[in-house]
């Protein structure tokens, strides 16, 4: 039985046989009623349940805080309104009532030099002009919130709300007053690190292409306590998602605001570096910020360790990129290469796959570790980002029906979905001294 024909047989006022769901035949014995009886009694309680959670995440605003997008050289003519190959788009928000993301300036962490830093500040704005253009060409289906209050505006208007978020401090070059140029183009959370030392801090996941020890500086520079109290003056939040433990807790002490974690997952349920144990939990929390869980397959559950090197060192030989993981944008013969390295590593090292209840097992030990006032939801799409369940965009209600499903108050989802990293985000800037 579907859920279709069950709401239509409740609504007609009839009660559903086993006749919608082809159990009933002219041999049917007492024991196929009962069968039948108790199977049509789950469909429709199920089938109400997630009635009812669609009904609830519709009425939602729900906030991905973590989505990376390409280099503006990598994109073509796309416009982002419905984009095959990406996992968000707008007509995927649209059709999942994902109401609105951060849209990522990312960029790889570079030689600590005069060319790396170029470089950086490049790549960041390579990734801006995408989100620019896709601004620029809907501006009656997205729009950009440098507020809260201007994002729940744009929200009540029926468009999709875009935010500007940073990924790695490298493009700063060590100085904080270069920040500005990025608050003043509406980036409102900075992430200090990405994957490999920089000169504000350690790194989670050091750069072992280039021998990097586990800990360059043991924390936060001096540079990197001039940035995070930079992005407090101007009202940026501070990302502590990539920093090594010690530097990401150390992050949240000197920051006199709260502190955010925008795509980070649960060490005691999946023990790797990159993800966040519970005095770093803790540590954010206290600053009343907000951690966010990722829907990241190697963060939620443990896989392959020799798996994600070997298929970034193939990209690399292929020329894909960090925002570029579309092979079918290489040309026939590194296409070829790449699909078949990737069977390659895949029967190597078979990809484990996370769902949205992996998901919510580290939502729900988050939210009984530091409370659900601190606790939020991020995807990575375009990063990495993606599990069975919830692969695109068009798929977030999952996430919800399954919030439902655990027992979550619609209040509480409400704060998971975006209402906690407003709080945040109104802390930040009501802290804030940018004159």
């Amino acid at each position: 039985m579907n859920c279709a024909t069950t709401r239509h047989a409740r609504r007609s006022g009839e009660t559903p046989t086993a006749s919608y769901c082809c159990l009933k035949n002219p041999t049917t014995t007492r024991t196929d009623t009962m069968l039948a009886t108790i199977l049509t009694t789950l469909a429709v309680g199920l089938c109400a349940t997630t009635g009812a959670a669609d009904e609830l995440h519709e009425r939602l605003f729900t906030i991905d805080t973590h989505v990376d997008v390409p280099r503006i050289e990598e994109v073509r003519e796309f416009d982002y309104l419905s984009v095959p190959s990406a996992q968000v788009d707008i007509s995927k928000m649209e059709a999942g009532h994902l109401d609105a993301a951060f849209f990522i300036l990312f960029s790889s962490q570079t030689p600590m030099d005069t060319a790396g830093y170029k470089a950086g500040r490049e790549e960041a704005m390579a990734r801006y002009a995408t989100i620019r253009r896709m601004l620029d060409r809907h501006p009656d289906r997205i729009a950009l919130a440098r507020t809260a209050d201007e994002a729940r505006a744009i929200h009540a208007s029926g468009k999709l709300v875009a935010f500007l978020g940073m990924e790695n401090g490298n493009p700063l070059a060590g100085d904080s007053a270069n920040l500005k140029q990025y608050y003043d183009l509406g980036v409102r959370y900075l992430g200090l690190l990405h994957m490999g030392h920089n000169d504000l801090g350690d790194s989670a996941d050091p750069n072992r292409g280039r021998h990097e020890a586990e800990k360059l500086h043991g924390g936060l520079t001096d540079a990197g306590h001039a940035v995070v109290a930079e992005a407090n003056r101007l009202g940026i939040m501070v990302d502590v998602s990539h920093a090594q433990r010690d530097t990401a807790i150390e992050m949240a002490e000197v920051s006199k605001a709260p502190v955010i974690a925008s795509h980070s997952a649960v060490r005691a349920l999946n023990d790797i570096s990159r993800n966040m144990d519970d005095d770093q939990l803790k540590a954010v929390a206290a600053t009343n910020g907000v951690v966010q869980i990722v829907a990241f397959n190697t963060h939620l559950k443990k896989g392959h360790r020799e798996r994600m090197p070997a298929i970034i060192k193939l990209a690399q030989e292929v020329g894909l990129t960090a925002g570029n993981h579309d092979p079918n944008t290489l040309s026939p013969a590194m296409r070829d290469k790449y699909l078949a390295g990737r069977a390659e590593i895949d029967r190597k090292w078979p990809k484990v796959t996370a769902t949205v209840s992996d998901l919510v097992d580290h939502i729900d030990y988050a939210v009984k570790l530091i409370g659900i006032d601190h606790v939020g939801i991020a995807s990575d799409f375009g990063g990495g980002g993606g599990i069975e369940g919830w692969r695109d965009a068009s798929e977030t209600p999952n996430v919800t029906r399954e919030l439902v499903a655990r027992g979550y108050s619609e209040e509480d989802i409400a704060k998971l979905w975006g209402g906690n990293l407003l709080r945040v985000l109104e802390d930040v800037q009501r802290a804030a001294t940018p004159q």
